[in-house]
């Protein structure tokens, strides 16, 4: 955990310029010495996020001023650019009949979709920088690929998570000590609970294999129907254009913003220090669905901020590696919850497979306040997430 007295993460410091080309925000920095979020002003609350966004943090190994579009920016999207066009050309050689459905297209896919997430953070973010109807266009195309290619991938994990947890809920108990009259008794009431369990477990993992592969198979074919289509080409064109040239803003104010991208990334990590400190308390127990959105919130501001970080300081964060994590493991837990309630609605369903789909559905949401706890433990900046 980092202390609330260090600093925000956007700035680059110029002190970096004097080094011997590494930087405090570099990937050998020491631990404990990254950046972090003020504490704020004497006087705020616990959960308030830090006051003002001007303070030095971490510096840019090698930067003589404040990043721009043209030093900055630019160069980014160029090389998440080639990276598009690399892993599509990679998609395309193991998705040939010989390599079809083999390893290579899956990671090919991810990498796709990993530079096609970063371009659209970087165009959310830094959009004043740019050619606003250029970015925010080709932004909500990006956002439709990435969509779509996730689908079947989210689908197969989800199956296997959720076999995978009906196998240890319906396992075998650990023997209980000797000579406890009560352990005895827990014992052998947890004995019925995983007899009843393990009748439908069996049935439920069917159930959920039917309902989630005919979900990854369609989702398959909308992929390959999607990097097949007009739509596709168009944006693979875009992203060709990208790789060699960033359209650059018009008009004073654009001019401005290109100049300088720290008010952009300070902005959005303040978006995202808001959205965590408004995150609900971690005493609120897991059976709360309507909580999900926020946090679910949170997770995307916390991708933007990383993206912003990777632009104006010229490398990922470490510090946030975990609660990224951490956030990811919440969705994953979500979703498996959803899919294990979707499936105890089934219609005409045994008891004792809507009971393991029930037990099941309650394992997941448990996933999710373990994820959130997590989340909270790992988080640096210790502020916003102050007991009250």
């Amino acid at each position: 955990m980092r202390r609330p007295d260090q600093q925000t993460t956007t700035r680059p410091a110029p002190e970096a310029t004097l080094g011997n080309g590494t930087g405090p925000a570099g990937p050998d920095a020491a631990p404990g010495t990254g950046p972090a979020a003020q504490s704020g002003a004497p006087g705020t609350g616990p959960g308030t996020p830090p006051a003002g966004t001007g303070s030095a943090g971490a510096g840019l190994t090698g930067c003589t001023g404040e990043p721009t579009a043209e030093g900055a920016l630019a160069p980014y999207l160029r090389g998440q650019a080639a990276d598009f066009l690399r892993s599509l050309r990679l998609h395309h050689e193991y998705s040939a009949p010989a390599d079809a459905g083999g390893h290579g297209a899956a990671e090919a896919a991810r990498a796709l979709r990993r530079a096609a997430r970063r371009i659209g953070g970087s165009l959310h973010t830094f959009r004043a920088a740019l050619d606003p109807h250029w970015a925010d266009q080709l932004r909500g195309e990006l956002a439709w690929l990435t969509g779509v290619l996730a689908r079947e991938h989210a689908y197969a994990n989800r199956l296997a998570r959720l076999v995978d947890a009906l196998h240890l809920l319906s396992g075998p108990t650990l023997p209980a000590a000797r000579g406890a009259r009560a352990a005895g008794e827990a014992a052998g009431a947890d004995a019925q609970g995983r007899a009843a369990l393990g009748v439908g477990a069996a049935r439920a993992a069917a159930l959920l294999e039917r309902r989630l592969t005919l979900a990854r198979t369609r989702s398959h074919s909308a992929a390959l129907q999607a990097l097949g289509s007009s739509r596709f080409h168009a944006i693979a064109d875009a992203v060709a254009l990208l790789a060699s040239e960033v359209p650059a803003p018009s008009g004073h104010a654009g001019r401005a913003a290109a100049a300088s991208l720290l008010e952009p990334a300070e902005l959005a990590e303040q978006r995202l220090l808001t959205a965590v400190a408004a995150l609900p308390p971690d005493d609120t127990g897991p059976y709360n669905e309507a909580q999900d959105a926020a946090w679910h919130q949170a997770r995307l501001l916390l991708r933007l901020h990383r993206y912003a970080h990777e632009v104006v300081l010229g490398g990922a964060d470490p510090g946030l590696t975990a609660p990224g994590h951490a956030l990811d493991l919440h969705r994953d837990a979500v979703e498996a919850a959803g899919a294990a309630a979707a499936a105890a609605r089934t219609p005409r369903i045994a008891p004792a497979t809507a009971y393991a789909l029930g037990v099941l559905h309650a394992d997941q949401r448990h996933g999710v306040e373990s994820a959130r706890a997590a989340f909270r433990e790992t988080w640096p900046y210790a502020t916003a997430l102050a007991a009250p």
